[in-house]
């Protein structure tokens, strides 16, 4: 009887609570896989802008990437001032959450050339979902303790692999054979992917709503009425902003984050479209996405366990080396073979990578004020984001191809590793607890 708790306890998942907000990783993922990395993207380029002229789909979409990530970035740090002065955080994170997945639903209205109401439902669905992240992420501090946070970070994203990649495999079945399930063609497939990732996400997030407790709050005496709590809220977020500065640790962690992230997600949000310019069969690229999801999923567990026995900080390096020769490799991409190749290897460090990064950070922070240091966490990621697909585009641009746009990609995680080295973990979890 007690085999099944101690496997549950390895993999970060041991307590009822831990696993419904787990399950939000498994609900938004759906976003992730199907509208950010693989159907969408394709679509858009496809489908929605097939008008434009060549790789100025791309473009656009690297853009509103931009937009999106800003417009999230400037939310962030008001969003989690405020949830950590009113018992809100489960209200706002409700709020963000409804905004992505209508947004997401609305694109199943997107035909050809309808590039601008896709641009526009697509940066609307980015920033609904990147700030219902920033909520989701300060829940964690408050649900795990010192010994556990790297393995239930883990833990979410194993999941998240897990759900996003089964709706995708769905969605892949219908595009490839849409009459098999009564529909008239892939575009059609295509569109009504997008309304079940909508469902799917909405779905899904019941559980946390319903079992994840709202964490306490010290409201304080000005913060009674809806004026006070914006005043007190403001002048908490200056106070966080003075205090940075106590937490030197945490704040290059937040550095180094901001610099690797911004490659990871470069890779993430451009891999499909890159592998389309390249002339890459569509069924095969959406197919490397599917390759990432499932084989992430163990990975993502694995790299809990590792950080375990060797410690967050030195996992997270192993992901950097890592990311740093599939960016080598990209550059040199020409086949199928080649981008599977690539895929496989993402799937090793990606998921570990981004959640070692949120439980470390999440050990180095106080508890009480983890939505303002998430909100910070955001802001820091979302404008560092802003670089690598501007990067991206203008190198794009440069030299008519995104293939050295790929290779430039390096240089973010080098110089993030090389931030990352200056981090003292102890000292920094030290400072939270006084």
């Amino acid at each position: 009887m007690d085999r099944p708790k101690n496997v549950l306890s390895r993999l970060g998942l041991h307590r009822p609570e831990i696993r419904a907000w787990a399950m939000y990783d498994w609900a938004n993922s759906a976003f992730t896989t199907t509208v950010i990395t693989a159907i969408f993207p394709v679509y858009f380029t496809s489908v929605a802008g097939a008008e434009l002229p060549p790789g100025e789909a791309t473009r656009l979409l690297a853009r509103t990437t931009t937009v999106a990530l800003a417009t999230s970035a400037i939310l962030a740090p008001f969003l989690g001032a405020l949830a950590d002065y009113a018992p809100i955080k489960k209200r706002l994170l409700a709020v963000f959450t409804a905004i992505g997945c209508i947004a997401a639903g609305c694109l199943v209205l997107v035909h050809r050339n309808d590039w601008l109401l896709a641009a526009i439902l697509f940066g609307i669905g980015n920033v609904g979902f990147t700030a219902s992240l920033t909520l989701y992420d300060s829940l964690l501090p408050h649900l795990a303790r010192e010994d556990e946070i790297d393995r239930i970070s883990t833990a979410g994203y194993g999941l998240g692999y897990l759900g996003g990649g089964l709706l995708l495999a769905v969605n892949v079945a219908w595009i490839l054979s849409p009459s098999t399930f009564g529909m008239r063609d892939a575009g059609q497939a295509s569109r009504l992917s997008f309304l079940s990732v909508a469902l799917w996400w909405a779905l899904f997030s019941i559980p946390l709503f319903r079992s994840v407790p709202e964490p306490k709050v010290r409201v304080a005496s000005g913060a009674r009425s809806t004026a006070g709590l914006m005043r007190t809220s403001f002048l908490g977020l200056l106070h966080t902003i003075r205090d940075l500065r106590r937490y030197r640790h945490a704040f290059l962690l937040l550095i180094a984050f901001v610099i690797y992230s911004d490659g990871i997600g470069t890779i993430i949000r451009m891999a499909t479209s890159y592998g389309t310019e390249l002339g890459l069969d569509q069924g095969a690229l959406i197919t490397a996405i599917l390759l990432v999801q499932f084989a992430g999923i163990p990975f993502a567990f694995l790299f809990g366990l590792l950080a375990g026995r060797i410690g967050a900080k030195t996992s997270i390096f192993i992901a950097l080396a890592v990311y740093t020769l599939i960016s080598v490799m990209g550059y040199y991409m020409k086949t199928e073979r080649d981008f599977y190749v690539l895929a496989l290897m993402v799937a090793s460090v990606q998921g570990g990578s981004q959640a070692l990064s949120r439980s470390l950070f999440a050990s180095m922070i106080p508890r009480e004020r983890s939505s303002e240091f998430f909100g910070f966490f955001s802001i820091f990621e979302k404008f560092g984001a802003i670089a690598g697909p501007a990067t991206f585009e203008m190198a794009s641009r440069v030299t008519g191809s995104s293939r050295s746009a790929i290779l430039s990609v390096v240089v973010f995680f080098v110089v993030g590793a090389a931030v990352l080295s200056f981090v003292n973990v102890r000292t920094g979890q030290e400072a939270a607890h006084h």
